[in-house]
């Protein structure tokens, strides 16, 4: 296995991607996690604008270089992240269990 894809930890269940997006989330937008639901959308239910997603985006991949050598959220797929659900499921297709 080449050395840029090996895996330093074990997987994240989606469980802990979901309380990992939320808890950055939180910090970014200063709110509880408990107000931010799966299906909420960016936009429309959050009032993230683009900094606050590039910020999530940023928090996101510096948490999990750790566990994937070179994790990063690609700027094409940036546009198809429209609800936290849509990045849970992105960082979990790419690190999860």
């Amino acid at each position: 296995m080449p050395a840029e894809t090996h895996m330093e930890r074990s997987p994240l269940s989606r469980d802990e991607i979901v309380t990992l997006v939320r808890d950055r989330l939180s910090d970014i937008l200063e709110i509880e996690p408990e107000q931010i639901k799966e299906g909420d959308s960016f936009s429309d239910d959050l009032d993230a604008d683009s900094l606050a997603l590039i910020e999530l985006v940023e928090a996101l991949e510096e948490e999990l270089a750790d566990r994937t050598v070179g994790f990063r959220i690609e700027d094409e797929d940036l546009q198809d992240l429209k609800t936290v659900r849509d990045a849970v499921d992105y960082v979990h297709s790419r690190v999860g269990d």
